[in-house]
């Protein structure tokens, strides 16, 4: 059972938080303990379904689409702000009873989950970070994306075509790769021309922007419940950077998934299964 729950987040954004299970019997919500999972930028709640799933036999799993992502409001002017996102996951945890809840970050949703971590600790009683930098990325970064945007052949005919160029003919696609062709269909909505994503590019780099200059340790320096880092041995956390991040974090972990790129819970389901079972099993049991 999919199951939707509206959130009201920051400036009154209106949101969609996802339960991928029957909901949990009365009386059962408070007893349980609470994970809220945040997509990375261009993602969608659903991209979490599995994990979801598998988590929601023990806990109470709720994934958020973040402001500007899938069916949650994507306000034209914003904002797209860090404190807009933190905002609205703090408001998700409060709305949802989670809290304290163990939060689950992918990429820019991981940047988040920290931040939040960081100012509001009596919320987040663990925090996995996955395959996302704590150092500054720079101009030349966002200039990368704001050309890598503009290459895209959209509208797309087909969700086939969808995943062939992404999974196969995207220039930034280093050798065949189905899951990532996978994980940019379930991103991509039906309109009267082809297939388009169901977010405004422009609004992802607005997004982008916000963070990309900058670097975060201090936040992560301030983050004071146990958490872990994942790094896809493949994707954009090199080893140096996450090891780092391990020891700035007061009680940091580190754990890492072979033959998995950036989208690391999507390459690797099984394996990120085995990688961050053991640290929530810890944080929500112990």
């Amino acid at each position: 059972m999919v199951r939707r729950i509206d959130v009201t987040g920051a400036d009154g954004v209106r949101l969609a938080a996802w339960e991928f299970a029957d909901p949990p019997k009365t009386g059962e919500i408070e007893r349980s303990p609470g994970v809220l999972l945040l997509h990375g930028l261009m993602g969608r709640a659903s991209h979490w379904a599995s994990t979801a799933r598998w988590l929601s036999e023990r806990h109470r799993a709720v994934a958020l689409d973040q402001r500007g992502h899938g069916q949650s409001d994507k306000p034209p002017e914003g904002p797209y702000t860090r404190d807009a996102y933190v905002g609205d996951a703090e408001a998700a945890l409060e709305q949802l009873g989670l809290a304290p809840a163990v939060l689950i970050g992918h990429s820019m949703g991981a940047l988040t989950a920290w931040q939040l971590a960081a100012k509001r600790p009596d919320l987040v009683r663990g925090l996995i970070i996955c395959d996302m930098r704590a150092s500054a990325l720079g101009a030349a970064s966002q200039r990368e994306w704001e050309a890598w945007f503009k290459s895209w052949p959209v509208p797309f005919a087909t969700l086939a075509d969808v995943r062939k160029w992404f999974g196969e003919d995207d220039p930034w696609v280093e050798r065949p790769n189905p899951s990532r062709g996978e994980f940019y269909a379930e991103a991509m909505a039906e309109s009267d021309d082809g297939w388009r994503p169901v977010f405004e590019p422009e609004q992802m780099l607005k997004s982008r922007e916000t963070w990309v200059y900058d670097a975060h340790w201090e936040e992560l320096a301030q983050v004071r419940c146990p958490a872990l880092v994942v790094r896809g041995l493949d994707g954009e956390l090199g080893r140096a950077e996450s090891q780092e991040m391990v020891r700035v974090l007061p009680h940091g972990q580190y754990a890492e998934v072979a033959d998995a790129g950036h989208l690391v819970h999507y390459d690797q389901p099984e394996a990120w299964r085995g990688a961050i079972e053991p640290f929530l099993d810890g944080v929500l049991t112990g």
